[in-house]
């Protein structure tokens, strides 16, 4: 009954939101509202072709992936929580490499996993924001529709109309390449990359998994069934959602001994610590952190239970484990020392926990300081499995491998940029960061971009754009040193420009 009532409350806010965009519409046509348009193109008319590297022998690794939701980067102990304990995690970093500079390629769930899926930045296949379920209840449907109206006045942040309504079939999907080099690939988890329980197109069968198990979208949104495979197992998980973590360990395990005898893939993908939070009974209640911790130890849990599994069945050696999250934390959880959290372009909102392990492969105890992000990990792949990038895309995303190998070299990524939704607010370049525009305060209220927050503070905040950090001495972007390296500054401004320009005349990437 609780939950009901915070749900109706959550609704009633909304809706109230919404009927103050109706009032607020004729004021916002007069400052004017930009509509955005969508940047991402058309793909090619047939499917792309892999070809196997030359010289390449020896067995196929293994790879798993575990993605966490909403994870920030000081949530686990090897990053520097103290309230949260993760000895499985930890021991995965003690047995591998820890990244201390790994970006997401968006601070928002699912153009992070659009980025993961294809190595490409989520503008290119349009998962530029977070798809919605179809058939969720009107009044939710209806009171986004109308608050898009008042980003203007900086009170919701949202950009739907550019927003494509899930992953299209011309994308290529890491599950889809490592497939084509005789990998069997399995999903556990949350998609988000378009509401297959109304759209089957979307379902993760469709995109190269042969197995899957898991919810659409976040749990946050409703209805939010349970599926296996392309069938539904429940129409909504409710409340009902402290078994999740559990349910999807199992299938997991399920998938690697059934996968033992050949090479294969695994995209755990949690639902925790995404909002709202739940644990098992096991775990309610035991961490030092709340719902948040508890939700992040349950995970922590289940992250030994596939370490235990690898080992069980001799599969230690031969599998690439990596543990990581989709984007900063949101209303809770801890960004560290970085500034800024989910929805920012700040370094709290790209920037999360990276660990990797592969026993003989990979330096044990390691740690690399090199900028790499999320997209990175689909070449990589591709070239560990012996198959050349596709020809007919182009792939944004850099090989880490001699990273991952702890071989000591500079990182090959140039350059990091930064996206809220379709809009380019920054790039990262070495030691400099500079920011041309961005959220400066609490997503998603957008309270300096908005027209009309921007207009009225632009006394009071003083020098606000652009802002230009130096990593190496500032990582918390506490100080803006634009007057004393405004050569810098040119430099990253004009980087930035020049991507804009190359990317506006293709932005699919279609070679």
């Amino acid at each position: 009954m609780v939950i009901e009532n915070h749900r109706t409350t959550r609704d009633q806010v909304l809706v109230f939101h919404g009927c103050v965009a109706a009032l607020a519409c004729l004021v916002i046509a007069l400052i004017g509202c930009d509509a955005g348009n969508a940047t991402f193109g058309s793909g090619p008319g047939q499917s792309p072709v892999l070809q196997t590297k030359i010289g390449i022998t020896g067995p196929k690794p293994n790879f798993i992936i575990i993605y966490a939701d909403d994870l920030g980067y000081g949530d686990v102990g090897c990053f520097g929580s103290q309230a949260i304990k993760t000895p499985h995690i930890d021991r995965l970093a003690g047995g591998g490499i820890r990244f201390t500079d790994y970006y997401a390629c968006s601070p928002v769930c699912a153009p992070s996993r659009a980025g993961l899926m294809t190595g490409r930045y989520p503008f290119r296949s349009g998962v530029i924001g977070n798809p919605y379920p179809k058939n969720e209840p009107l009044k939710r449907k209806l009171a986004r529709k109308l608050g898009w109206i008042l980003r203007g006045l900086g009170g919701l942040d949202l950009r739907e109309q550019t927003v494509a309504p899930g992953i299209a079939s011309q994308e290529l999907t890491l599950a889809e390449a490592l497939g084509t080099a005789g990998y069997r690939t399995g999903m556990v988890g949350k998609w988000h990359l378009g509401d297959y329980s109304q759209s089957p197109e979307f379902n993760p069968l469709r995109h190269g998994f042969d197995f899957y198990l898991g919810v659409p979208h976040s749990n946050d949104m409703a209805p939010c069934p349970l599926y296996h495979n392309e069938k539904e197992l429940e129409p909504d998980i409710g409340a009902n959602q402290a078994r999740l973590t559990k349910v999807y360990t199992e299938a997991a395990l399920k998938f690697i001994k059934a996968s033992k005898n050949s090479p294969f893939f695994l995209y755990f993908a949690h639902t925790f610590p995404h909002q709202p939070l739940y644990a098992s009974k096991k775990f309610a209640g035991q961490s030092m952190a709340g719902k948040f911790g508890d939700a992040v130890e349950e995970v922590d849990w289940s992250v030994g239970q596939l370490v235990d599994c690898l080992e069980q069945n001799k599969l230690t050696e031969n599998t690439l484990i990596i543990f990581t999250s989709d984007n900063g934390p949101w209303f809770e959880g801890s960004p560290g020392p970085l500034r800024g959290r989910k929805g920012q372009s700040y370094e709290g909102g790209f920037r999360v926990p990276f660990i990797a392990r592969w026993p003989g492969h990979i330096p044990r105890s390691s740690v690399c300081t090199e900028p790499v992000m999320n997209i990175d990990l689909f070449p990589t792949f591709l070239s560990l499995a012996g198959l050349e990038p596709p020809q007919d895309r182009f792939i944004d995303g850099v090989d880490i491998t001699a990273l991952l190998a702890g071989q000591g070299i500079k990182s090959p990524r140039k350059a990091i940029f930064f996206y809220h939704y379709d809009l380019l607010e920054g790039v990262r370049m070495g030691r400099w960061k500079y920011l041309r525009k961005t959220n400066r305060y609490v997503w998603p209220v957008p309270l300096d971009t908005a027209s009309v927050p921007d207009r009225l503070g632009k006394d009071q905040l003083g020098n606000r754009w652009p802002l230009l950090y130096d990593l190496a001495t500032d990582f918390h972007e506490s100080y803006n040193v634009i007057n004393r390296y405004p050569q810098v500054a040119d430099k990253l401004a004009d980087v930035m420009h020049q991507w804009e320009q190359t990317t506006a005349k293709n932005p699919g990437g279609w070679i």
